[in-house]
């Protein structure tokens, strides 16, 4: 098997440390913030201070605090790796939006790496800015903004676990249209034409989860047909996103709350998909977030 070198930057509080735990967790050698000059020595270097070699990937964390840095010098770094050692080079560029960053760093109480004298949106600004080519050169471009850590876990598995020969992971996630699409989403239902639970005062407490909901959604009259021309929607579009080699989809169900149409759906789908024998995980975004709310 070719030798892989993964490369992991991003915007800082985005999340670049969690993703390189991950991949250490996924049997790479992971090394963070070394000086670029001293790396480049340590994986030129014959055996067995070598790096590379040794039956394990490697990932390596590179961000603004890393000694020598600069945009030119890691782009230089990583074509140089990939000519000298025809090894097989990839970058992930984690990323993250500046509102959700600003949050992070006040709530943490951290300091930017360019904070200096700069308020912190201009820090933000300016390494955005300043990091911006290696994010357009990326192989991955990872968004954080709305993702747990075991999402996060699941999408560089699927991406790069060295041994990757799963086939397409796919995601159902009821959402609230109220806040928001999800950021990842590949493909988008809405089901607030259907029928209301929110407006009966024994299912409003209730989710979607619950049988007795589920049955309400199910007697609409027009969600058998919608239902079923989904699900033959999907059994010819995932066939072809796993041959053109997608490692997940995400399919996102919305309506006005997220807590009782939308998780009915979500669930009946991703029972529809199981039993293709497809991997299905499934998520309820917003089912909690405002209880009883789901109105037209």
């Amino acid at each position: 098997m070719k030798e892989r070198v993964v490369l992991v930057t991003g915007m800082s509080g985005a999340g670049r440390t969690a993703s390189l735990k991950v991949l250490e967790d996924l049997g790479y050698e992971a090394v963070d913030n070394l000086p670029l000059s001293f790396l480049g020595r340590l994986i030129d270097q014959p055996e067995p201070e070598n790096l590379l070699g040794k039956g394990r990937p490697l990932a390596i964390g590179v961000d603004l605090r890393t000694r020598g840095f600069s945009v030119e010098t890691v782009i230089d770094e990583l074509e140089r790796w990939k000519a000298k050692h025809n090894a097989e080079v990839l970058s992930i560029f984690i990323d993250c939006e500046d509102m959700v960053l600003g949050r992070r760093f006040t709530e943490t109480r951290r300091r930017h790496p360019l904070a200096s004298d700069r308020p912190l949106s201009d820090s933000i600004e300016l390494e955005r800015r300043l990091l911006s080519r290696l994010r357009d050169r990326a192989d991955l471009v990872l968004d954080t903004t709305e993702r747990s850590l075991p999402e996060l876990k699941v999408v560089l598995a699927k991406h790069f676990a060295y041994d990757n020969s799963t086939g397409t992971e796919i995601f159902i996630k009821s959402f609230s249209f109220r806040h928001g699409l999800p950021r990842d989403a590949d493909l988008v239902f809405d089901v607030r034409f259907l029928r209301n639970p929110h407006y009966d005062e024994k299912l409003r407490p209730l989710s979607g989860e619950d049988q007795a909901v589920r049955s309400y959604v199910m007697r609409d009259p027009g969600i058998a047909e919608y239902l079923n021309t989904v699900d033959k929607m999907l059994a010819l579009c995932i066939p072809r996103y796993r041959e053109e080699g997608k490692s997940y989809l995400t399919i996102a169900i919305g309506c006005t709350g997220g807590r009782h149409r939308s998780v009915s759906v979500a669930v009946d789908l991703a029972e529809r998909l199981e039993h293709r024998d497809w991997r299905v995980r499934l998520q309820h975004r917003d089912m909690h977030r405002d209880a009883g709310s789901d109105m037209l």
